[in-house]
């Protein structure tokens, strides 16, 4: 097996491809990338058993002089890559299960894993798929993911519930403390179905999407949900379980509406949480509304000092007098979701949950559970 072709171009497709490699397996075929050189065009394959990812290049600068497959240490080939010079790479497989690397004034050899215990990878592409705008797609994910559980005591809560009907797409996400749920206008009307994604998975596939008006495609399977960009298929396995059923948690009356300038909150809640205990998930900073309308913001460490921010609602404030205390750091995500420049925060009671809204945020929102304090 022998190829030439841009190192650059193909530098970009592993590093792609790297995002599915394992890291930690009994397996180390698992830490190698599948290699095939077909007549005019290769394809690159890796697994970490909860992602796989496939690519098929196709380029100009591409010459193939024989075909073949093999399975190469991923990281190091992909550290190799990106370290040479010149433009132009050459790989060589020999038949002594090496790989000789040739670029400008570099000659590097290196051992490949063993081909035969690489597990069959299938990416399945249905006839009937759902096709979603990329731009649409990442915003969704970028609005709801970051909400899963990262403890595995409930893995259900560690995906996004995903449901279609017709031309609606909505998502939700929840570790029990937090809720986002969005939800998206399709191009086309689809059958009912729903799934539970991992978090993971989504997060990882956002960083290989780009910004543009391009589409992807989702084929849902049984058990897997496969993704398709451009040449990359994106393969993750689904979560099995019954998702909760979260809109029972979503309060419907909101004595309390305060509108605020989001970025205005925004600096005043990271300025109180600089004082708040190093431990993120227990930092907490305190709301009041007072009878003049002026909302305050503070914090406290006996051992530090403590914070009073003042912060001016843009709006009328509807309802009286309130004191709410809540993580900053489950705020601050939240409210950095928000393409909105002014966030409405509607409150139902000093120890119940609160929703954030944008007016330029369609069929979004953000819960957050208060904190109780003494």
């Amino acid at each position: 097996m022998r190829f030439e072709i841009n190192k650059d171009k193909l530098l970009y497709h592993l590093i792609v491809a790297q995002k599915a490699l394992s890291t930690k397996t009994p397996n180390p075929a698992l830490q190698g990338m599948r290699l095939e050189v077909l007549e005019d065009h290769l394809v690159i394959t890796t697994s970490n058993a909860d992602i796989s990812i496939q690519i098929k290049l196709e380029d100009q600068s591409l010459a193939i002089e024989s075909t073949g497959s093999m399975l190469i240490p991923g990281k190091y080939f992909t550290d190799i890559i990106r370290k040479l010079d010149g433009q132009t790479v050459t790989l060589t497989q020999g038949d002594d299960s090496l790989l000789r690397i040739e670029a400008d004034h570099s000659d590097i050899t290196l051992n490949l894993l063993e081909l035969d215990d690489y597990p069959n990878l299938v990416f399945t592409e249905k006839e009937q798929f759902v096709k979603i705008n990329v731009r649409t797609f990442k915003t969704l994910i970028r609005q709801t993911a970051f909400s899963t559980s990262t403890i595995e005591n409930r893995p259900i809560l560690t995906g996004v519930h995903v449901k279609i009907d017709g031309n609606r797409l909505a998502a939700v996400a929840t570790d029990s403390y937090r809720l986002s749920q969005k939800a998206i206008e399709l191009e086309s009307d689809y059958e009912a179905m729903q799934a539970i994604i991992p978090g993971k998975s989504l997060e990882e596939l956002v960083k290989i999407l780009e910004h543009n008006q391009d589409h992807v495609e989702i084929h849902f399977d049984q058990s897997r949900v496969l993704f398709k960009y451009r040449n990359i298929l994106f393969l993750s396995r689904l979560l099995e379980g019954n998702y909760p059923e979260t809109s029972k948690l979503i309060p419907k009356d909101f004595p309390v509406r305060i509108k605020f300038n989001k970025e205005a909150l925004l600096t005043a809640i990271e300025r109180a949480s600089l004082l708040t205990t190093r431990d993120s998930h227990n930092a907490v900073v305190k709301m009041a509304l007072r009878s003049d309308d002026t909302v305050e913001i503070t914090s406290n460490a006996p051992e530090i000092g403590r914070v009073l921010e003042e912060v001016y609602p843009v709006d009328e404030v509807e309802g009286s007098p309130i004191r709410i205390a809540f993580s900053s750091r489950y705020f601050l995500e939240a409210l950095k979701v928000f393409a909105s420049s002014e966030v409405t925060i509607s409150f139902t009671g000093e120890v119940r949950p609160f929703i954030m809204t944008g007016e330029y945020d369609e069929d979004m929102l953000q819960l957050i559970l208060p904190v109780k304090t003494d």
